[in-house]
């Protein structure tokens, strides 16, 4: 089986943020990733990361804009020196907790000017921190209407063009499937590709065993590729407890 971790901003919600490390590691996970932990001192949740031995696998960047606009802008033309100025920060949370991964979130933009942008912002943060290992990832437009990174195809392409060691793609079999129908034929196709693995069931991103994802063969196929990467957990339980939802990993 794969080494699963967890996504402790779905996963545990039933908890305070600090108390769903030690249920993540009561449950059996060796690692969580962590969708925005930047409302914190990054010194607390890297004491409750060492606390209860767990790594860190991913972190999303930028942090969420508290004024209200959307969440990520790497693609959307305009607002590069923001973007260097908040990945200036994410880096410095990162230089504290040490995530695996940092997922550039691309922004609700499209057209020519916005993937060239989106090119740009991704090699200057890939060589302003060469040691870093970045992740892009399609966002399905049922869940993100309007999001600049909707297809696998063009995250490959996008992929191409960025060119850079450090920079991989991050697979969803939620997204994948809501995306193209079939999550195992989207992980067959660009498997070379990844770096990173989430999983949850579609529509309605609960549990992974609650769609027609033959969850089983898709582990088995990840262990068959040689892929060594953590497998997260990023869905929604449909159950009031997260424990009662994890069957699947049984």
């Amino acid at each position: 089986m794969p080494r699963f971790a967890a996504n402790i901003s779905l996963l545990f919600a039933e908890l305070p943020y600090l108390d769903r490390f030690k249920a993540a590691a009561d449950a059996g996970f060796k690692a969580v990733e962590i969708l925005f932990p930047y409302d914190l001192a990054a010194k607390e949740t890297r004491r409750a990361l060492l606390a209860n031995g767990l790594d860190l696998v991913l972190i999303n960047a930028p942090p969420p804009n508290y004024a209200g606009g959307q969440p990520g802008y790497a693609a959307v033309p305009g607002g590069e020196g923001r973007f260097q100025s908040d990945i200036r920060r994410v880096l410095r949370y990162a230089e504290a907790l040490k995530p695996g991964l940092i997922h550039v979130m691309a922004g609700y933009a499209s057209g020519a000017d916005a993937q060239d942008c989106f090119m740009r912002n991704l090699q200057w943060a890939a060589d302003f921190a060469p040691h870093q290992r970045f992740t892009i990832e399609p966002l399905n437009p049922v869940s993100q209407p309007g999001y600049f990174l909707n297809d696998y195809d063009l995250a490959a392409a996008c992929l191409d063009r960025i060119d850079r060691p450090n920079v991989g793609l991050q697979f969803d079999s939620f997204h994948a499937r809501m995306i193209h129908g079939d999550a195992q034929a989207v992980w067959d196709r660009f498997r070379g590709r990844i770096v990173h693995i989430q999983i949850g069931s579609a529509p309605d991103r609960s549990e992974p065993g609650r769609d027609e994802t033959d969850f089983p063969a898709l582990f088995a196929a990840i262990d068959d590729s040689g892929y060594d990467g953590w497998v997260s957990a990023e869905y929604t339980p449909s159950t009031r407890r997260t424990a009662s939802s994890l069957r699947w990993m049984q």
